[in-house]
């Protein structure tokens, strides 16, 4: 994770000017997190679980994974000052005086430890551990991996744009001198997909549920599920990162990838590409898509959007969140360019993750019904609008297909379905267990 975390820096500062010392700001974020994990390894030692709800509460756990805090100026440069915190955060003194604390003789122990419980639910500090957050289907809005902030929507809003000025300043500056032009691919990728943490934490919005380990009668949240305006400003979020104005890499950014040097290669930690050696534009916008729509989509989320609709009509259903992905895709004003094939991509990456959610048989049997119902919509929308398609790119992609969901239509286990590329290696630490 400190290799990827210096990547994002020299992404981000764009550090190795000619004539010029390399910024002192990668070294102060390196020993930050340095200094980061070793408490977090030491907080282990002592008994302590991963709190991945700590992030929402001003970073008040360092058994937590933390994504470093990246702000803007503001003059809108990037500052890298706060990327960590310092020190032990709110949760750890909690947990720590609850395990050790060392009473005076007379003292009750029983209640002086509900006494430091009691505080700190007061305090609105919680604990969600690994199993509630690390599952690509998890339902807790708070309990995220590599996130900041205390709405996972508006978080997911600003790292984007704190994503657009890095990409604007993306260029040679960002690798010494004397290294392979071809290495910028690699300080390209966490830059490109910078909000991919991010992006999890706000699908967890959507059809999400508040909860905590609560006890009873000790006073915490049971359930909630999320209010209807949390969810639509996540659904809102989210769809921003799928636009093509979010995922076509401009000229002069292309410009300077060339194919992989000599004795150099690409590896898990690349995107995949679709043009051999060349670097593929649109085939990283897939990547990237794909894993947000396979969020938006992913069967268990699915089926909580259909029972939580149904117990309060107000909440987002599933039809409404596909009918929104569709808008953004499928039915969204033509671009041009380069702009015209990442918009294709992703429609085509959505009608992929419906095809999927439709033959799941993971899938509720309603969540399957409507995926099959829009893609039946789909279907006799583009059977429509087909006969006054000018473009030739446009038409050919809306003929591909109608023909897959016909042939879905007859016969979905037969039906070839060529996956998207997948993002990179993502979350480099960690298992169900523990830390590696």
């Amino acid at each position: 994770r400190v290799r990827q975390d210096f990547l994002i820096a020299q992404g981000l500062l764009a550090p190795y000017e000619s004539g010029k010392p390399v910024s002192p700001e990668m070294q102060k974020m390196a020993l930050a997190r340095l200094r980061q994990l070793a408490a977090h390894e030491v907080g282990h030692t002592l008994g302590l679980a991963h709190n991945f709800a700590a992030s929402v509460r001003n970073r008040a756990s360092v058994m937590d994974y933390p994504h470093p805090l990246i702000q803007l100026t503001a003059d809108g440069q990037i500052d890298l000052g706060e990327a960590y915190a310092t020190g032990i955060g709110d949760w750890d003194k909690v947990a720590i005086a609850y395990g050790y604390e060392d009473f005076p003789r007379g003292t009750g122990a029983d209640a002086a430890l509900q006494d430091i419980l009691q505080k700190s639910i007061a305090a609105g500090l919680i604990f969600i551990t690994d199993a509630d957050a690390r599952p690509a289907g998890g339902a807790h809005p708070l309990a995220h991996l590599w996130d900041n902030g205390s709405s996972a929507a508006d978080e997911l809003n600003r790292i984007m744009r704190v994503r657009a000025v890095a990409l604007r300043q993306f260029g040679e500056k960002n690798i010494p001198s004397g290294t392979p032009d071809s290495e910028l691919e690699n300080v390209l990728v966490p830059v490109y997909l910078l909000h991919r943490y991010q992006a999890e934490a706000a699908a967890k919005v959507l059809g999400g549920l508040y909860y905590t380990y609560a006890l009873r009668g000790d006073g915490q949240k049971i359930t909630e599920m999320v209010p209807p305006a949390e969810q639509r400003r996540a659904l809102s979020a989210l769809l921003a990162t799928i636009r093509p104005e979010a995922l076509t890499l401009p000229e002069n950014i292309l410009q300077l990838l060339p194919p992989p040097a000599f004795q150099y290669s690409r590896d898990r930690e690349n995107f995949q590409n679709r043009t051999g050696v060349t670097f593929d534009a649109v085939a990283a916008a897939e990547a990237a898509a794909n894993q947000t729509v396979a969020l938006f989509l992913q069967p268990q989320r699915a089926a909580r959007l259909v029972q939580y609709h149904a117990r309060d009509a107000r909440l987002p259903g599933l039809g409404e969140v596909i009918d929104s992905l569709l808008a953004t895709t499928w039915h969204a004003p033509a671009r041009s360019g380069l702009a015209a094939e990442v918009q294709r991509v992703t429609a085509s990456v959505v009608l992929y993750h419906l095809f999927q959610l439709a033959k799941s048989e993971r899938a509720a049997a309603q969540a399957r019904a409507i995926a099959l119902a829009k893609l039946d919509e789909l279907a006799a929308w583009l059977q429509e609008s087909l006969p006054g398609s000018t473009d030739a790119a446009q038409k050919a992609q809306r003929t591909f297909a109608l023909w897959q969901i016909d042939r879905f239509r007859r016969d979905p286990e037969s039906m070839p379905l060529a996956a998207p590329v997948q993002p990179p290696a993502g979350s480099p630490i960690g298992t169900a267990d523990g830390c590696w």
